[in-house]
Formats: C-alpha cells, structure tokens, sequence
C-alpha cells in the first residue's frame, strides 16, 4: 500500500488566527462578501438594502402583488383585532393596549424584517409571561398605572435585549431553547393559558392570582357559588363553535378564511347578542367602554430606575428571548416552506428595535405569532405589505369603531384564547421526540410539568439548566471507540457497531470524537488505560503478540487546549513503558500545529508515526516490527 507524507500545516500569524475564528464565530454567514469588487454607488444600494430588507422588494412591487398582499392583510386583521384585545386581558392590562401593539409594531416591522410571511402582533405565550412576572410584586387592580409602565419598562428592556443579540450577533445564545425544550415550554404554557381562562368562561369573580395549576384548579372549585349559567352556555357554545372552525380548517386548508374570521365573527354576534338581550345585567361581564384614537406616546412612562428596575429587566430578559425564539422559528418555517432566506441577525434587530419603538407607543411585547403567520401564508401573502395592510386596518378600527366593543363579553375572549393557544400543544412531536432522543423528552417533560406545578418562568428555567446539563455531559464525556478492520477491505470501523469488524493483533485503534480539552482529558485518559489494559490482557488470553501500537484516529478532534497537550504527552509517556508506540491518524491542522509546538524533543509527533489514514498505519507499521523500548 503506498504510504502518504502527512504535511505540516501552512504558518499562520496569531492575529490571522484571531481574525479567522472571529469571523467564523460571529460572521458565518460573511455579510460584507456583496459588497467585494463592487462600484461605490452600489455598496450605497446594498448597504441601504441590508438595513432596511423593504428596499430590496419595494421597486419591484406590483399591483398583482399588492391584491394577494391586501386579502392577506385583511384577513390576519380580522384574527388580530380580538386576539389582540384578549391577549391584552392575558396579560393583565388594558384591552386597548392589545390593539396599540397590533398598529406600530407591524409597521416597523414591515420596514426592517426579511420575512414575507410573519404576522406580527401581541402572542399568548408572552402575554402570560408578562403578566405573571410583573404581577408578583405590582397588583394589576390595586395599581394599573404602576403596572402599565411596568409592562412598557419590560418591552423596552425586551427590545433592547434582541437587538443587542443581532447587532453583536449574538443569535446562538437562542439556541439554548432546544426543540424539546420549546415543544414542553408550549405545552405547559397552553394548559396553564387555557386553565385561566377558566375565569371568564364561568364567570368567576375572585381568582388565584398564581400560574400553578393547582391553585388554579382550587380556585375554580373553591368558588363554585359564582359560577354563572349564562356565562358557561354563552362560553361552551362560541367555544365549541370556534374548535369546529379550527378542525374545519385543519381538514380542509383552502377554508382557511373559516378559522381566520371565527374569531371576529364570534365577537360580532356575542356583542350583539349582549347588546339585545342586555345581557350585561345578567350575570355577563363585558369590556366596558374603551379609549377611541391612535396610540398616546408612553416614553414618559419608562422606568429605568427605582425599586423595581431589576423586575422589568428581568422581565424583559424572559418575555424577550421566549418571543425572540418563537418569531425566529415561525420565519424561518415559512422561509423554508416558500424557499426564501431569513437572516437570524436581522430579524433579531427588527424584532428588537420594534418592541423598542412600541414601548414608547403604548405597545407590550409583540413578535411572528404563529396562528396568524400561518393564515397570512394561507391567504397568499406575498410580501410585508400584508403586515401595513393589518395595520391600517387597525388604525381605522381605533379611529372610528371602539365604541363597538363596549358590549364584547369576556368570556369569549377567553374562548379565543383558548382556541389559539390549544394548538401549542404538538402531541406528534412529542412522539417524535420519544423515538428519537430519551433525554430529549426527559427534558420535555420537565419543562412541560414545571411550568404547570411550579411556574412558567421556573419550568423555562428547569428546561433549560437540563439542556444545559446535556451539552455538559456531551462535552465532558464524549465519545471514543475501539475500531476493527472490516475483512477485504482497507476501512476501519467501530466494533460494536460493525460486528463484522475485527481487531488486528498488536494494534490498538482508538477514535476519539470530539475536542480533547479541559473538560474531558482526564476522563480520556482514564478510558484509555482502561482500554490499553483490557487489550494487554485479551491479547495474553489469546496467545497473541503482544500490543504494540495505539492509534489514535483524529479525523473528528477539532480542537485541543493545554490540558488536551497534557493529554497526549503524558499517552505517550504511558505507553513508553509498556513498550507501546503511540501512532496519530489524520490530526487536523490546528490540532497538529499544537502538538508540534508542545513537541519540542520531537518524542511524539514523529514524521515515521504520523499517518493520514488507519490503514496505511496499519500496513505501514506491520512491516516494522515491533518498536524498541523508549523507556
């Protein structure tokens, strides 16, 4: 077999390795490569264009386009107007404030995001978060003004947190919210969400203002003397009729417009219904009269110091990374539906410096829902538009329609809530994830009951310090196996995945597969003697030579640190005395730049024990003979 020289890598400055895994780390996706080789008028074009996405679609816009765009927006109107007003109740604030964050957020957001399919507006997932934080030291009712400017205070912190994490490109610190994380998180949340409203769709008056289900249910049954029959019929018969729209729609797509406009329907014929009937003075609680025009500025209202600073800091850190994840996945879904790119970075800041600007005009915290993101793809959105489109729509709606309202019920409100959020629960992908991953449920599973027996916020942070305890034991414990060769072939492969696989007598082959650091050096060292032992004795049971080479396959160490050095000078000094040569397959450049420089007796990165594949070591080193003693 003819042998092939294993190469030093080329000389690279420190500073050009900096550069380089700078670049890699924050700029994988290399922004400034458009800009390369082009006149200066054009990088203008470009520059303005990365910043503001609007210009790249905007001189190509069309009336064909504008038409799909306008019916899309419409109809995420119809679904936003009475989400909006009922997520504002989820999060214990004037129902008015939910319409405020269904008109400025969409409008920036049309201008800064590069999704054509988000649909941005207040989420249930948020608002509930939102809610229960702030309402543990400030009382909605006792004090709405405090926890209005609470709820303000945490929006801007939310922002600024997002765009922070897309101007220093910092999305990867998201993507500690695993799948398994998420799908728990949400499945939680919706039971809780839904268990709540269990207040308006009976009609009770005095409720548990914890987010545990057990109080919730002691609640719910604890005052079964303010239980209301006219609220409970009026509650189950829009309840059940807004589950058929949605079932409807689920079987048959193209009836999408059905579940879309249940919600505002529902709204319409239970007003009326309130209205004729007077039914408000029978045992069914309304709105009550909300403010007409556009949204006041509330810049005035941030509180960026005082005692409840670190509240609404910390408030902002959770609603704004839970609905920085969900926004994010909702976009790219779409993307890759419709294949079209999403840049993380720049949703990221669009998302942000919304919620900034919305803090300063009446607006909580907004994001990409899914629900209406879904019907705005359905309805054929084509481009942002259909978000200025919902806008519009419900500027005219503050403008000129709010006395509407005055007569809505709340227990519809809660039916809608209900409606949307029921649909977090992913019961196949729990499955999915059951088949797939056992750890990855376990993880589901502790943030799914977390936040329904401890608290949304504490089940995120279960969730999330399992995830965290996972990656930990991936990387402090990592995977290294034995190798054999696969008879008449030259490729090697592990043994206990490869039964046909066997060992070759006198050789020891390892491949370790992760980085060899801090973390994990001493774990390997003990697992290769252990190895190195095991051998020895099974090659003295089998009356064959002895063992005299251990190679290590390198193909997947990617990195090494100090101690990883440590790692493999002190193999080398192990097997020296057992009359074990140590052979190294295919390090990668940066590994061998590494071991060359630590190798200044060159006792271990010899040329002659350097080789690029398991094979030519192994044909290589059969010719030799035995190695000399080193000792």
């Amino acid at each position: 077999m003819e042998v092939h020289k294993v190469v030093a890598p080329p000389h690279k400055s420190t500073v050009a390795k900096l550069k380089t895994r700078l670049k890699e780390t924050f700029f994988p996706d290399d922004p400034l490569r458009q800009f390369r080789g082009q006149p200066n008028r054009t990088k203008l074009i470009r520059a303005a264009q990365y910043i503001f996405p609007i210009l790249q679609w905007c001189p190509e816009y069309s009336f064909t386009l504008l038409k799909s765009d306008v019916v899309s927006g419409l109809t995420i109107a119809s679904l936003a107007i009475p989400q909006g007003i009922s997520y504002a109740k989820l999060a214990n604030l004037p129902p008015i404030v939910g319409l405020y964050s269904s008109f400025v957020p969409p409008l920036v957001y049309a201008v800064l995001g590069s999704s054509r399919d988000l649909a941005v507006g207040p989420v249930s997932i948020a608002s509930l978060i939102l809610g229960s934080m702030l309402r543990q030291q400030v009382s909605p009712v006792d004090d709405p003004l405090l926890f209005l400017q609470l709820a303000f205070s945490s929006t801007f912190f939310a922002g600024l947190f997002q765009a922070s994490l897309g101007i220093l490109r910092l999305g990867f610190i998201i993507d500690f919210l695993s799948k398994a994380t998420l799908i728990g998180f949400m499945g939680g949340a919706a039971i809780i969400v839904s268990l709540q409203q269990l207040k308006g769709l009976l009609g009770i008056t005095h409720f548990t203002k914890q987010m545990s289900v057990v109080p919730v249910l002691s609640s719910v049954f604890q005052h079964t003397n303010e239980w209301s029959w006219q609220t409970i019929v009026m509650g189950v018969c829009f309840l059940l009729f807004l589950l058929a729209t949605r079932h409807l729609s689920m079987k048959k797509p193209k009836l999408f417009w059905v579940s879309a406009g249940a919600p505002l329907l529902s709204v319409i014929v239970s007003t009326l219904l309130v209205f004729v009937f007077r039914a408000d003075r029978h045992g069914i609680s309304v709105i009550g009269k909300l403010q007409e025009g556009l949204n006041p500025p509330s810049w005035n209202m941030l509180q960026f110091h005082g005692s409840h600073l670190a509240l609404v800091a910390k408030t902002g850190l959770v609603t704004g990374i839970v609905s920085l994840t969900e926004g994010i996945a909702v976009g790219r879904t779409f993307a890759a539906l419709k294949n079209y790119h999403v840049d993380g970075n720049k949703e990221m800041i669009a998302i942000g410096l919304m919620n900034v600007v919305g803090s300063a005009t009446s607006c909580y915290v907004t994001t990409g829902a899914f629900s209406r993101s879904a019907v705005n793809n359905n309805a054929g959105a084509k481009t942002a538009v259909s978000n200025i489109v919902m806008s519009v729509t419900v500027m005219v709606t503050l403008l000129f329609l709010m006395p509407l309202f005055e007569y809505t019920p709340n227990v519809v409100l809660g039916a809608i809530i209900v409606t949307a959020v029921i649909g977090l629960i992913d019961l196949p992908a729990a499955c999915q994830i059951w088949k797939i991953d056992k750890f990855d449920f376990l993880v589901m599973l502790c943030a799914f009951f977390g936040v329904i027996f401890l608290s949304v916020q504490n089940g995120l942070a279960v969730a999330v310090g399992l995830s965290l305890f996972k990656i930990l034991m991936q990387v402090t414990r990592p995977k290294m196996v034995i190798m054999g060769n696969i008879p008449g072939t030259d490729i090697y492969r592990d043994l206990h995945h490869y039964k046909e696989a066997q060992r070759i007598p006198g050789f020891l082959v390892l491949s370790i597969e992760s980085p060899v650091n801090f973390a994990n050096s001493n774990y390997l060292t003990e697992r290769t003697s252990r190895w190195i032992e095991e051998c020895e004795e099974e090659e003295a049971q089998e009356k064959h030579s002895s063992l005299q080479f251990l190679i290590l396959e390198m193909s997947a160490v990617s990195g090494v640190d100090t101690n990883g050095v440590s790692f493999f000078k002190e193999l080398k000094k192990t097997t020296a005395k057992k009359d074990i040569e140590l052979v190294f397959v295919n390090p990668l450049s940066e590994v061998m730049e590494k071991l060359q420089r630590a190798d200044e007796q060159k006792e271990f990165m010899r040329p002659e024990f350097l080789f690029l594949t398991v094979a030519e070591a192994v044909a290589s080193l059969s010719l030799k003979g035995p190695p000399l003693n080193n000792v």
